[in-house]
């Protein structure tokens, strides 16, 4: 049987309240999660609380995982949310310990690689649109679904995941550039 199939007979069985099935799960999961989460945070240690925090998401809410999607559709969307929250909660903390200083400027190129500035810059910018627009651009630019894909997870017709990509490419953009000026 291919991995994808055993996965989601895996996740189908844990669905259904299998612990044994959800230890496997989990750790099967387990580097596939961190790699995405590491697709939107650059630090090591951040992706890595990320992944913990996805994984700890997919135990509690696994009951919810319907089957309508592939697991793996299922999953890169909580993914997607909880690396961007877990971003959020650092950030908080950043500005909590640093006592209300404000955020240093733009990353130094000399001290930073493009990527992470980049990324820092994106996260920053998903914050500041709607957040239907955001998960549906995050899904697609930095995870990969299709619009199939995302139409289905999200239960929407393709079009309007088409125009909520849109919308929320044009927000980033006038956001991105806004903070380049």
């Amino acid at each position: 049987m291919p991995l994808a199939e055993g996965i989601d007979d895996l996740a189908r069985s844990a669905a259904r309240g299998d612990p044994g099935a959800l230890d496997v799960l989990l750790a099967a999961v387990r580097p596939e999660v961190l790699r995405l989460c590491a697709r939107l945070l650059p630090n090591r240690e951040d992706a890595e609380e990320a992944c913990q925090d996805a994984l700890f998401a997919l135990a509690r809410g696994i009951t919810r995982f319907e089957g309508r999607s592939s697991f793996h559709t299922w999953l890169y969307q909580l993914t997607a949310n909880r690396a961007r929250s877990t971003y959020r909660v650092l950030r908080r903390r950043w500005l909590v310990e640093a006592g209300g200083v404000p955020l240093p400027d733009p990353p130094d190129p000399r001290r930073t690689s493009v990527v992470a500035g980049t990324r820092l810059d994106l996260l920053d910018a998903l914050d500041s649109v709607r957040p239907e627009l955001a998960e549906a651009v995050t899904l697609r630019d930095i995870l990969g679904l299709s619009y199939r894909e995302i139409a289905t997870l999200l239960d929407l017709p393709e079009g309007t995941v088409k125009s909520r990509i849109h919308q929320a490419r044009q927000q980033l953009r006038q956001r991105l550039t806004a903070d380049r000026t």
